[in-house]
């Protein structure tokens, strides 16, 4: 029986878009990046959450990419928006001098940077004073690894919470919701490394780089 509808429950794909631009740059790194991740397109497409009708459209160039499909598919490659979109930046030097490493404070803590900027891949030293945005309850996209190098760390993931002394790392999915704080009145210091798709740093891990203002017990920022 012919329909004009698509059937109940099943998906809605957006409306045919001409290519432009954009698009005609986006299909081939779609393709030549899936193959680099030696990814089949079924695979790719169901961890990424599309069909794979649609995935082969979008690496055809017969659909336009939205931006929660471009990370998606940059999460699953392991790149970042950046490369998706076919822009390439300056070499960058490999080495990370500790002269060099500036401290920025965002939200009570301290942190330098380890690694090179705009990649898809960070790498921090950060310093956690006590009873600083121990309340605050992280969800984004990407990966995070910790390495805890002084002190100790209050780590909730989820409903369980860990606590983590110097030599203990953990590494965790960044869309379980987690919090991070110091144990003791001392604080800590770790090694901090996560992958953002380009995001900024400060407004997703970190918060906001401003003059920090105490928080009381119990307050939510």
């Amino acid at each position: 029986m012919n329909s004009s509808t698509d059937p109940p429950g099943g998906p809605v794909e957006p409306p045919e878009a001409p290519a432009d631009a954009v698009t005609s740059v986006v299909a081939p790194q779609l393709r030549a990046l899936r193959r680099r991740a030696a990814l089949t397109l079924e695979s790719a497409a169901r961890a990424a959450g599309l069909s794979p009708a649609h995935l082969s459209r979008l690496e055809t160039g017969q659909r336009q990419p939205s931006l929660p499909m471009l990370l998606a598919l940059a999460r699953v490659y392991g790149t970042t928006v950046s490369e998706l979109l076919g822009e390439t930046t300056a070499d960058r030097d490999a080495v990370v001098r500790a002269g060099d490493m500036e401290p920025t404070a965002a939200g009570g803590w301290t942190y330098w940077q380890a690694g090179g900027s705009g990649r898809g891949m960070q790498a921090l030293r950060v310093r956690v004073p006590y009873g600083t945005q121990g309340d605050i309850v992280r969800v984004h996209p990407g990966e995070e690894w910790l390495h805890v190098l002084r002190g100790r760390l209050r780590l909730r993931l989820g409903d369980a919470v860990h606590l983590l002394g110097p030599g203990d790392s953990a590494h965790f999915d960044s869309l379980t919701p987690h919090r991070i704080a110091a144990q003791d009145a001392d604080g800590l210091e770790l090694l901090f490394v996560h992958t953002l798709l380009q995001s900024p740093t400060a407004a997703l891990c970190l918060g906001p780089v401003t003059t920090p203002t105490r928080h009381t017990a119990g307050e939510m920022p």
